[in-house]
């Protein structure tokens, strides 16, 4: 009796209890909702590798007590330790950037497949312009750096050097493209000039600081620059719709924050103020819409989506970039997947490519080397009359 009262003992006893305690609740709370027992789960599959693993991650998942604590230990991990996890890398003065954008900004050119897709971009982008020239359609390639690409020192004070930075597997792309006669808009170069010219404290930042996304300055460079390119190539003229702008600005809790999924920490951060402009028609006022009639499509993913259909709508590349040609487009847009997914998209909408006579085709920099469905070759839809 007397060792049970001794302090080192009773810390045992606690250690042991909880041990022991936090399967025994887990058990009650299936039972009383009806459950079959996970633990027993690994006695229904054979015991495989992928078994043992989904096995794993279906006990970690169902955890009571894991639903519990995690939250305040992601917390704790982000606002005192400064560790985003596997999903975010904490910057300075209130940026945030995307953890799979910066490891694929690290990577090398000579990193050996992962998986059984096709990862070579190169193939699939001439298979598909050429299916395009076939049908009298040209292609535009617009690849959007990553966030980290061009604002590096927002990442750290070691990059003293704000140029953008290319990452080796990009570099070696953007030259095969140019070797293989692919119409590439450069947007590094563009965001790189920008920049320069204006490389001051209050300048306005080409990127959110809590989102993976451009800004509503780097949307306007870009519709910029991608009108520029269209034109000078002569595959597109300046049309005879008049678009007017305006100033619409949203508050924006950035989508880095949200996949951490910290309750917590949104409650803690103040959305982000962007400053977006609305483009509008100006002889109705109407926002601007997509016409299926457009001679140019636009393929793409996010970077196409926000501020046009988010809030506050037509405020994205799509309507500024429509408003510097003076012409409504079209727009096929499929969340992070602008290299296979979208172009599979498309397949189902053989209608989108009636009459057109460009298409603009938009992915992220990071889908170079970590694109979902990897680069597949996908046909064009049958053509319609």
């Amino acid at each position: 009796m007397k060792r049970l009262r001794d302090p080192q003992w009773l810390l045992i006893l606690m250690f042991l209890g909880i041990i022991a305690g936090v399967p025994l609740i887990q058990v009650a709370v299936e039972l009383r909702q009806g459950e079959d027992l996970r633990a027993l789960g690994v006695f229904h599959q054979p015991p495989t590798s992928a078994n043992l693993r989904a096995y794993e991650r279906n006990l970690e998942s169902a955890n009571w007590a894991a639903q519990l604590t995690r939250p305040w230990v992601q917390f704790a991990q982000f606002a005192w330790l400064r560790d985003g996890a596997e999903k975010a890398v904490i910057g300075r003065d209130g940026w945030y950037f995307y953890q799979p954008g910066l490891r694929y900004t690290l990577s090398r050119t000579d990193r050996p497949a992962t998986n059984r897709v096709p990862e070579d971009p190169l193939p699939a982008i001439l298979d598909f312009r050429d299916q395009l020239a076939a049908r009298g359609i040209r292609l535009l390639l617009m690849p959007v750096p990553n966030k980290e690409s061009v604002h590096p020192d927002r990442l750290t004070r070691r990059a003293k050097d704000w140029r953008p930075v290319r990452s080796p597997r990009t570099a070696d792309l953007l030259r095969r493209l140019r070797a293989a006669d692919v119409e590439v808009l450069d947007l590094f170069d563009e965001f790189a000039r920008v920049r320069e010219s204006d490389n001051t404290p209050d300048s306005p930042s080409l990127y959110l600081a809590q989102d993976t996304h451009w800004s509503p300055a780097g949307v306007a460079v870009a519709a910029r620059a991608a009108a520029r390119r269209l034109q000078d190539l002569g595959w597109a003229r300046p049309g005879d719709t008049d678009y007017a702008a305006r100033p619409a600005p949203v508050k924006r809790l950035g989508d880095i924050l949200q996949m951490l999924q910290v309750p917590a920490l949104e409650r803690r951060l103040a959305p982000e103020a962007v400053p977006c402009v609305q483009v509008f028609r100006a002889d109705t006022g109407e926002p601007y819409r997509d016409a299926a009639e457009a001679e140019i499509l636009l393929l793409g993913d996010s970077f196409l989506r926000v501020y046009q259909e988010d809030e506050p709508g037509a405020a994205g590349f799509v309507a500024h970039l429509a408003r510097e040609l003076r012409q409504p487009l079209l727009a096929v847009v499929n969340d992070g997947g602008g290299a296979t997914l979208v172009r599979q998209e498309l397949f189902h909408r053989p209608a989108f490519l009636r009459g057109k006579k460009v298409v603009l085709w938009e992915f992220v920099e990071r889908d170079i080397g970590q694109a979902l469905e990897g680069w597949q070759r996908v046909p064009l839809p049958p053509a319609t009359p």
